[in-house]
């Protein structure tokens, strides 16, 4: 069932099962899609790897601490992920720290169901949501939300970590990115074995490039990989 227009994607990161199935369940029902997780590890993998437009965090997570989350979340997104923090906290001190940590927002436990969707809301429109969804690089139109992309208008039919592999790399674009960054972005800090990237490039391989008449997917020796959004010049006359 498609989304209505106004849906948002929503990532929710509380280890507290009922509260974050509630919290969950409320903003399916105002027609948002929902993520969640449970673990602060998990949730900035998921916040980083498809950010979300808003981002509901709670404070005490295991894993990794909310605020510490939040930190390394605006030190390392590509883009920017409004984030309103829930905690029982409800000092000052404790709301400047979350402050300081990057939060856009703050919402003390217990809380109305209303004022969390209106805050959500809030979020969304001003950090302006859903402008940045369609990236572009030269042949090639990426859509974020839908974890769609196309090159000439032919749509690519990609597995979802090769996907995200093209979606880094058209966010870094025309910057390349060297292979420790790309499997750093792709997977934080528990990579798999051996050569993560070969398989999930061979497979972008085949579908971004080799149906049509010139390569994207450019290695730059000594360097990484970036995406290519014209031709190669041909040599000679």
């Amino acid at each position: 069932m498609p989304l209505p227009p106004q849906a948002l994607t929503v990532l929710v990161v509380e280890d507290h099962a009922p509260l974050r199935e509630q919290i969950a369940g409320l903003l399916r029902g105002a027609g948002h899609r929902v993520d969640e997780a449970s673990d602060g590890r998990i949730g900035l993998s998921l916040a980083l790897q498809s950010p979300p437009d808003v981002l509901v965090l709670d404070l005490g997570l295991p894993g990794l601490g909310g605020l510490s989350l939040c930190r390394q979340l605006r030190e390392r997104a590509t883009q920017p992920v409004p984030v309103l923090m829930l905690t029982a906290r409800d000092t000052l001190p404790d709301k400047l720290e979350g402050f300081e940590a990057g939060a856009d927002d703050y919402l003390v436990k217990p809380f109305a169901a209303e004022e969390l969707l209106a805050r959500v809301t809030a979020l969304s429109r001003r950090a302006g949501a859903g402008r940045d969804y369609r990236l572009q690089v030269g042949e090639l139109a990426i859509d974020r939300r839908s974890h769609e992309a196309w090159r000439e208008g032919r749509r690519l039919v990609l597995p979802p970590t090769a996907f995200a592999v093209l979606l880094r790399l058209a966010e870094a674009w025309p910057r390349a990115l060297t292979r420790s960054e790309l499997i750093r972005r792709l997977w934080d800090d528990d990579p798999p074995e051996s050569d993560p990237l070969r398989t999930h490039l061979y497979q972008l391989r085949q579908q971004l490039d080799r149906p049509f008449a010139w390569p994207m997917l450019e290695t730059v020796h000594g360097v990484g990989l970036r995406l290519r959004a014209e031709p190669p010049k041909k040599d000679g006359p």
